[in-house]
């Protein structure tokens, strides 16, 4: 009854009130700002202006967290992915690294996960026959994360040629009917610098290569697995998964209704920092929040050191603890759709999702996205975006706490490096030249470490 006592205020009215309390002051100059996709955020939304056209469905209550274990001794590995699955991880990722390691042993020594993720870093069709005639005995889920476009895009090369890996994805096609087999590894483009809109554009046309060179996944049920990497600005973050999945969506009704998408999220790379490393957990738990705001179906944390230090247990028990805290703690698991109905949310999704899509139509009516890493379009395209949000961090618009403001000049990081955490030159002969992942502080980082004593 008490809202019988308040009128209804437009939105108008609103605007009127505050170029009032502006004194003069231009509304769009003061209050306005524009991100780097072009869309322009307003102060405020109201209902009778930021309606939703498309609404997007998540099952956050749904979602795991993702362990990864980079396999390299066999009894190691399944005994780190034991400690971890009984210290609250639901799902573990293990990075294979060539075909000569037993996968069977993996899968089969696992304490009953919601999910088995296999990332194979090579392409062995045999190798993935063998885990698929595992797969039926298993009460889990098993995915195969495969990817030759990504291997593409990130190595300069595909794993053999486009010819034969496209054959063997075929041949794998055929038979892997037990296992989530294909991969669409979206994570490079933002660990590189590309803003949101070519995120979802190049992730969509990713996708429509697969569909239309292998047609057969058209005719039965099929899974694909999406990977995308989540940065820092928390409301386009969790509005860019939603417009991924909704533009996804809708390019699959083209093809059939047999094909769905599992988004598996991680935190980028892009903004991660040697100095002050401590502030990289507060990085990674917003971002893990955005994930899981957005309807990720499974999220993998970033170890706070992950950018200098090689794995090790506290690392990873702390990454794994920030996102059982947002699930048992702050029960981010507890409602489905949580940012349905934000208008703020909701008017960013709309615009992501007709921004993204209006460029993959561009980008597939020149020929797709394969033709376009040949020629070297997207590789261009990302350096110009990353260029734009390097020089917001090299003039303090863009603020990383710790690195460009507020540095701790006491701050020692040159005995500490146990890896290398800057771009790595590797002269080689490949087929196009790679999206290059590069943090922003890159450049900063180096520069103070050279001043140190």
């Amino acid at each position: 009854m008490l809202f019988k006592d308040f009128e209804k205020i437009a939105s108008k009215q609103w605007k009127n009130q505050i170029q009032f309390e502006l004194k003069g002051a231009d509304y769009n100059d003061t209050l306005v700002w524009e991100s780097l996709e072009g869309i322009k955020v307003k102060p405020f939304y109201h209902n009778d202006e930021d309606t939703v056209t498309n609404a997007v469905t998540t099952t956050n209550t749904q979602f795991a967290v993702v362990q990864d274990i980079y396999v390299n001794d066999i009894e190691k590995s399944i005994k780190n992915a034991n400690d971890a699955l009984n210290r609250g991880a639901e799902c573990i990722r293990f990075i294979i690294p060539n075909n000569e390691i037993d996968v069977i042993s993996l899968i089969n020594n696992n304490d009953n996960p919601k999910a088995v993720y296999l990332q194979l870093l090579f392409l062995d069709a045999d190798y993935i026959e063998r885990i698929n005639n595992v797969a039926s005995e298993k009460t889990f889920k098993i995915f195969v994360l495969i990817d030759p476009i990504h291997q593409l895009g990130f190595d300069g090369n595909f794993f053999k040629d486009g010819n034969s890996d496209f054959e063997t994805l075929n041949k794998i096609g055929q038979k892997a009917d037990k296992i989530n087999w294909l991969t669409v590894n979206s994570t490079t483009y933002q660990n590189a610098g590309a803003n949101m809109m070519q995120q979802i554009a190049y992730t969509l046309a990713h996708t429509n290569e697969y569909l239309n060179r292998l047609p057969f996944l058209a005719e039965t049920k099929n899974t694909i697995t999406v990977e995308v990497a989540v940065g820092g600005n928390y409301f386009f973050e969790i509005a860019k998964l939603r417009a991924l999945r909704l533009t996804l969506e809708a390019l699959a009704e083209v093809y059939s209704e047999n094909i769905s998408f599992h988004i598996l999220a991680k935190p980028t790379r892009r903004n991660k920092t040697i100095y002050d490393y401590n502030v990289n957990m507060l990085r990674t738990t917003t971002e893990c929040m955005s994930a899981i705001l957005g309807g990720a179906d499974a999220v993998e944390n970033l170890a706070y050191d992950a950018v200098f230090h090689k794995a090790n247990e506290f690392g990873e028990r702390i990454s794994r603890n920030q996102l059982l805290i947002l699930k048992e703690e702050s029960y981010f698991d507890k409602v489905n759709n949580p940012a349905e109905g934000a208008y703020y949310i909701e008017n960013l999704t709309q615009q992501l999702a007709e921004k993204g899509l209006e460029l993959f139509k561009d980008i597939e009516a020149n020929g797709g996205l394969i033709s376009k890493l040949i020629d070297g379009t997207i590789q261009r395209k990302i350096g110009e975006s990353a260029e734009k949000e390097q020089a917001l961090f090299n003039e303090g618009k863009e603020v990383l706490l710790g690195t460009n403001k507020y540095p701790n000049a006491q701050d020692q990081m040159k005995n500490d490096l146990e890896l290398y955490p800057f771009v790595k030159q590797n002269p080689r002969k490949t087929l196009i030249t790679p999206i290059i992942e590069k943090r922003l502080a890159e450049t900063l980082e180096q520069e103070r470490l050279a001043s140190e004593e």
